[in-house]
């Protein structure tokens, strides 16, 4: 946990926006590590600035607030941003989890809720990735008052596992456009989910974890580049996973094979009140099949609803392209106020 300390705050040293990092301490006494961002260049008095409706940002699985890196500062220029590690994820407190589906999505949304009261949010706009983007809509499903809008990137568990031997009528598949294969990394996770819990792969690696996760994920050493010229986001996203299974613990009760849901969020989708709007973001090179998208637009027909596809981005849209994703994620809340 040390070695995630000292990486992280290599990593956010790159903000330049005013930056509050610090654990919030829930009821149970769990442990939320948290972001706050705001402008420090807005010297604007608070009591004469209209208050913005703050955006919320929830990682994917196996990740942390140092993903968001070449979002904050952008995002934060407007409105505040708060960034938070998942429970059971990066400096987050790591309690065990249930085997059950259905409870392992309750504790993670739970703990969501506890953490808004106590930061003491009254609404927001709230962004979920791949995980974070099913358990964002598992929220807004329980708590609709609180989400201004719903932006899902990439958003992982919508679709329903398809059935061996049932065909799928012409026209009405699930690929609009070819998805590219599953890549090395997602394989290496689902061979070994049904066995052990998704990670213990890096964890059985010790010292040769770091390049493990290089091996399997050249890409994110590729994706900040231009801002790390050494191993420094391929070892943050080791050391977030190399600790004590808790949240990936619960990812494997919500999950079975290939990393399908067991409960799939298109089941439930409709029960998102009408009035929410609601965006879907999706990569054109990701492996997440962008007509979940399609099919959400379908089931609230005559709602808020869109989807958005990023050009030349794959899974992480927000590091392919953050330029664009900020800038699409800035014309949303503006809409909101």
């Amino acid at each position: 946990m040390s070695l995630l300390k000292s990486t992280e705050a290599k990593v956010l040293s790159c903000i330049q926006n005013e930056v509050w990092s610090r654990f919030v301490t829930l009821p149970n006494q769990d442990r939320i590590w948290t972001l706050t961002l705001t402008n420090k260049t807005a010297h604007k008095p608070l009591e004469q600035a209209p208050k913005k409706t703050p955006l919320v940002m929830v990682h994917g699985f196996g990740g942390g607030v140092g993903l968001w890196i070449r979002n904050l500062d952008a995002l934060s220029h407007s409105r505040p941003v708060y960034a938070f590690d998942l429970l059971g994820f990066g400096r987050s407190s790591r309690p065990p989890f249930p085997t059950d589906a259905a409870l392992a999505e309750e504790q993670f949304v739970n703990s969501m809720e506890r953490w808004r009261e106590s930061v003491g949010l009254e609404n927001m706009i709230l962004l979920g990735h791949s995980l974070g983007g099913y358990l964002a809509t598992s929220y807004a499903i329980q708590h609709p008052s609180r989400v201004s809008h719903l932006i899902l990137v990439d958003p992982w568990g919508f679709p329903e596992h398809p059935q061996p031997g049932v065909e799928t009528p012409a026209g009405q598949g699930p690929e609009v456009v070819k998805r590219p294969p599953l890549p090395r990394w997602v394989k290496a996770v689902a061979s070994v989910v049904s066995l052990f819990n998704p990670l213990a792969v890096i964890r059985a690696a010790g010292p040769w974890g770091p390049g493990l996760v290089n091996r399997l994920r050249p890409d994110f050493k590729r994706k900040f580049e231009d801002l790390f010229d050494d191993d420094t986001m391929t070892e943050y996203i080791y050391h977030c996973n190399a600790q004590t299974p808790s949240g990936e613990v619960g990812f494997r009760a919500m999950s079975e094979s290939l990393g399908w849901a067991k409960r799939p969020m298109l089941q439930r989708v409709h029960l998102l009140p009408p009035s929410m709007p609601l965006t879907m973001l999706y990569g054109s090179r990701s492996w997440v099949d962008s007509a979940s998208g399609d099919k959400v637009a379908q089931i609230r027909v005559q709602t808020a609803t869109c989807t958005v596809m990023i050009d030349d981005a794959s899974h992480h849209v927000y590091a392919d392209q953050p330029v664009e994703f900020n800038r699409v994620v800035q014309n949303i809340c503006n809409d909101v106020d």
